[in-house]
């Protein structure tokens, strides 16, 4: 039986197809997968939709772990390596936000609140402490009183 090379392409026959891939028998008589994610460039949904059994195809190894192959079929097309990105046109620099007129300065980390959160914290107690003490008068009042309740 011949040693299968990770990085080289070989024919094989689809035998198997899951919602995870396809399997594809190489020769020799090894068995590897080409996972959903290796099946095309585009999204797979189904593979089913890409391939038959039966189908031959040409295959990468990518790699190998206790016997079982891992296999791809987009990497064997050879395509040209993306270009770097152009720098960018006049057209599609941002343009900087109108201000209407208020100064409002909020772009990049400009921004500065106008209390911190300490501030606003502190504001918080006091209005809670407020309110307890509202609540607090308003129960003491309803508490105790001449004789209570008779019926």
């Amino acid at each position: 039986m011949s040693t299968i090379e990770v990085g080289s392409k070989l024919q094989g026959k689809v035998t198997g197809i899951t919602n995870f891939g396809a399997f594809v028998e190489l020769p020799g008589g090894k068995t590897g997968l080409v996972h959903i994610s290796e099946v095309a460039d585009n999204y797979v949904k189904d593979v089913n939709d890409h391939l038959k059994i039966g189908d031959m195809v040409e295959v990468k190894v990518l790699s190998e772990k206790e016997g079982k192959l891992a296999l791809s079929i987009k990497q064997t097309v050879d395509r040209p390596e993306r270009p770097e990105r152009p720098e960018r046109t006049s057209f599609s620099k941002p343009r900087p936000r109108p201000t209407n007129g208020r100064g409002n300065d909020r772009s990049k980390g400009n921004f500065k609140p106008k209390e911190t959160f300490e501030d606003k914290i502190s504001q918080f107690l006091k209005s809670s402490e407020e309110s307890l003490s509202t609540i607090k008068r308003n129960a003491e009042g309803k508490r105790g009183g001449r004789g209570g309740r008779r019926g």
